[in-house]
């Protein structure tokens, strides 16, 4: 019975999708986190008449044929970027992002990441970096006498020395922003890689060039909605469920098969 194999891939369809909603709702408090979503697809069909074929001798045809189709298959799943809730933290260190673009990281290896959190912080040679300690490019510096810094929304890093009453610009954070933000792959500790997917990336001062701008002390919150991702877990559940009886009524089906003489 075809119905024991077809029930069996939406059980598993629907495992995905629990998984995927479990990660997001992980991730609720995972600052700059990006939502996943599970796409679908529906598998072959067995074709016994295909719609449209002959079906006389004087040239009538099958308005709908007959068609049974075979379960459904895992497409993919891709994130949804969109903003975030900014969270105000009073932090100097902390910068959210107010549109699009990904703050750019020098990885050890040399390669370069992207990511959402900006909760950076200063290494011991004044260095801004991030929480796992890798600096941020371009790279940039606080002077030891500087008694304070400010970020504008264009991305400057502004000190203020003791006993001077001129500030000086001492760094520039650069954005980069991809065709589609969607194709980044995902390695885990808020980063991402480039793919071909996501396209080469384009980088420019925040602020400009329909890039966005950077608030300082504050931090971009996890865009899960809680409720929704709730409710598209019950949904999950209950179409596993459904699935479940669609064997167990395939299974008495063919109990009954066998006890007949």
């Amino acid at each position: 019975m075809r119905s024991l194999d077809i029930g069996a891939t939406g059980m598993m369809a629907q495992q995905l999708n629990v998984d995927v909603i479990s990660n997001n709702i992980a991730n609720m408090s995972t600052t700059g986190f990006k939502q996943s979503r599970a796409v679908f697809h529906d598998l072959l069909y067995q074709n016994f008449n295909r719609p449209g074929s002959s079906s006389s001798d004087s040239g009538t045809t099958l308005p709908s044929g007959l068609q049974v189709g075979l379960g459904t298959k895992a497409a993919g799943v891709y994130r949804i970027h969109t903003q975030g809730t900014v969270l105000v933290t009073n932090n100097n260190l902390d910068l959210a992002i107010k549109g699009d673009g990904f703050f750019q990281i020098d990885m050890p290896d040399g390669t370069t990441t992207y990511t959402r959190d900006g909760s950076f912080q200063m290494n011991e040679n004044g260095e801004i970096v991030t929480i796992d300690g890798y600096i941020v490019s371009p790279s940039i510096t606080i002077p030891e006498d500087a008694v304070s810094i400010d970020i504008n929304s264009q991305g400057e890093v502004i000190a203020a020395y003791r006993g001077q009453a001129a500030t000086q610009v001492i760094g520039q954070f650069q954005l980069a922003a991809f065709v589609n933000p969607a194709g980044l792959e995902s390695i885990g500790n808020n980063l991402y890689l480039e793919t071909s997917a996501s396209g080469s990336p384009s980088t420019s001062t925040p602020g400009v060039n329909q890039f966005g701008a950077i608030e300082q002390g504050a931090l971009e919150e996890s865009n899960v909605n809680v409720v929704s991702a709730i409710t598209d877990l019950i949904s999950s559940q209950r179409a596993y469920e459904m699935n479940s009886n669609v064997i167990s009524t395939s299974d008495e089906m063919l109990q009954a098969l066998t006890q007949l003489r």
